[in-house]
């Protein structure tokens, strides 16, 4: 807890969570301290919060685009072929994740040679 040489903060900026006034409540040297709600929709452009996202992810991959239109035709075409190669880490042991990997980039190349032939019926 607090001690007796640290002020008091001037303002607490928090969501709506109501625990934040309940745990507030119980500091009696936070009683004076205005409390400051920030609707959630104010922090949606907050990459620091949204990093980790999806579409930041592909974005910061995609920074060499210059049109919107273009990175989007990009990921709609690049999207499907990235699940195939994105395996569940995590739940693998790293030899049957390196097998795993060598099976697909063998299906991808046998896929692609098969989609160049002239001929190829599907």
């Amino acid at each position: 807890m607090r001690t007796a040489c640290h002020e008091a903060p001037k303002k607490i900026v928090t969501d709506q969570l109501r625990s934040y006034s309940a745990a507030k409540a119980e500091l009696p040297e936070l009683a004076s301290v205005k409390h400051v709600f920030v609707k959630a929709s104010a922090r949606v452009n907050n990459r620091a919060e949204n990093s980790d996202q999806p579409t930041w992810e592909r974005e910061r991959r995609m920074r060499g685009f210059r049109l919107p239109a273009r990175t989007q035709a990009f990921l709609s075409c690049f999207g499907p072929i990235r699940q195939h190669f994105a395996l569940k880490r995590h739940l693998l042991r790293a030899s049957l994740y390196r097998k795993q990997v060598v099976a697909r980039f063998e299906a991808w190349r046998l896929f692609t040679a098969i989609a160049q032939l002239p001929s190829a019926v599907f």
